[in-house]
């Protein structure tokens, strides 16, 4: 990877509670029980007040979005990360070799790498990809179907570009499961520069290890826990079910049985090997007792220096923070990144790994292992080595690093909306 690039909105883009609150009450199919669960949902997600939201939103438009709302929430993304990029790297959108772009939830005709292409006036025999429905796990895909393209083409330039369409998809519904996408979503994007130029290493800031992909999409139950329908009202949107969490446990158990002989030392998967074979014995054995807080034992330590997670929402992090036995110094850049720019779907991991860069947490010789979950469903993760030190791009944390981690990221309009707490709201019914 020779450079990377996220998206910032402008200021007067920012989401914070009292704006997401003028937004849930435009919509006059919700109910008390609704709107309770909405800012309850809102003021406990674990995102900031300086999340970014789409223009058509903020501008009242969430419900009649159109084609052209769509594109330019795109090219917003896409052109500005781009442009950062090849202006930074000193690489011309004329050398690129293979252009990759991941949008789950807009697919349109021509294709976005097209209207990449375009804008850049790239070449005729350039290789595009686009790669659609695969949330927010896209871009551990992407990286990885580059990295397969390097095994046969050599001295290729790469670009991916991961982001998401959310203005367009603005759930205006009542269904709760399908209310939680506008309560986690927001803004963002970024583009990244690969390359498999030898020549080139000593530029390198980090190199790609390994990547392991799992689709556990056989399953029905995962497969539909994260899926975009419509409600029984006709209105579109994500519906998160309850087996979501199941599914995520499923995905990555399968996932580190792949991937952890790829990281681990020697003297751990050993270790590892004995703890599994005695659980089994005391699973055989029939004593729920002692099975009963078994996890898999292990010390991914003793292999990776720092975890770039998906920054999917607060119980994803608390999540995998338990089953990795993270530390909250782990757990710090998935958290912030979170805090400041909300869950960017497929491009969250980019802003994870940038807060890192900017703390000049990343030495030399470093392993990062990304952990990205997504819609099918899906956990692709792989791992990153540091090619240097000195480190220190602050990027699109530029103008706040200094007053980051932050203490307390209890929401600010907790105490002012404390009422959806309050139990004697049962009994409480709007016509």
């Amino acid at each position: 990877m020779l450079g990377f690039e996220c998206y910032k909105a402008p200021d007067d883009r920012k989401l914070d509670t009292e704006a997401c609150v003028r937004v849930v009450m435009r919509n006059k199919n919700l109910g008390l029980e609704q709107y309770r669960f909405l800012l309850k949902t809102i003021v406990s997600s674990g995102l900031g007040e300086e999340t970014y939201g789409p223009s058509n939103v903020l501008e009242g438009r969430e419900e009649y979005p159109s084609d052209r709302d769509a594109h330019s929430e795109m090219d917003e993304i896409m052109f500005e990360t781009l442009d950062k990029l090849f202006a930074k790297t000193g690489v011309s959108p004329s050398e690129i070799d293979i252009l990759v772009v991941d949008v789950s939830l807009f697919s349109p005709s021509p294709s976005l790498t097209s209207r990449i292409i375009n804008r850049y006036k790239m070449r005729d025999d350039i290789k595009s990809f686009s790669l659609s429905g695969m949330g927010c796990s896209a871009s551990v895909v992407a990286v990885d179907l580059v990295q397969r393209l390097f095994k046969t083409y050599k001295n290729q330039y790469a670009i991916v570009v991961s982001t998401e369409s959310i203005g367009t998809h603005w759930y205006c519904g009542k269904e709760k499961s399908m209310m939680l996408s506008n309560c986690l979503f927001r803004s963002g994007g970024a583009s990244i520069l690969l390359t498999n130029k030898a020549a080139l290493k000593d530029q390198a800031l980090f190199k790609l290890n390994c990547a392991v992909r799992t689709n556990i999409g056989y399953d029905d139950e995962a497969y539909g826990c994260c899926i975009q329908l419509e409600d029984d009202q006709g209105y579109q949107g994500f519906l998160l079910t309850k087996s979501l969490t199941k599914a995520a446990a499923k995905a990555f158990t399968s996932n580190l049985k792949i991937l952890l002989p790829k990281i681990l030392p020697v003297t751990e998967l050993f270790r590892y090997a004995i703890s599994t074979l005695a659980t089994k014995k005391i699973i055989k054995g029939q004593n729920p007792d002692a099975a009963k807080g078994l996890s898999l034992n292990f010390n991914l330590k003793t292999g990776i220096d720092h975890f770039c997670l998906h920054p999917g929402g607060r119980a994803v992090i608390d999540g995998l923070g338990i089953s990795l036995k993270l530390s909250e110094y782990d757990l710090e850049p998935t958290r912030m990144a979170l805090y400041r720019f909300g869950n960017t779907s497929a491009g969250g991991l980019w802003y994870v790994l940038s807060y890192m860069e900017a703390k000049k947490r990343l030495k030399k010789g470093d392993k990062i292992l990304m952990i990205s979950l997504g819609a099918g469903f899906m956990c692709n993760n792989c791992v990153w080595e540091v090619m240097k030190d000195g480190l220190e791009d602050t990027r699109v944390w530029d103008d706040c690093i200094d007053s980051y981690p932050r203490k307390n990221l209890v929401n600010p309009f907790t105490e002012k909306y404390s009422w959806i707490n309050d139990d004697v709201y049962n009994f409480v019914r709007m016509d």
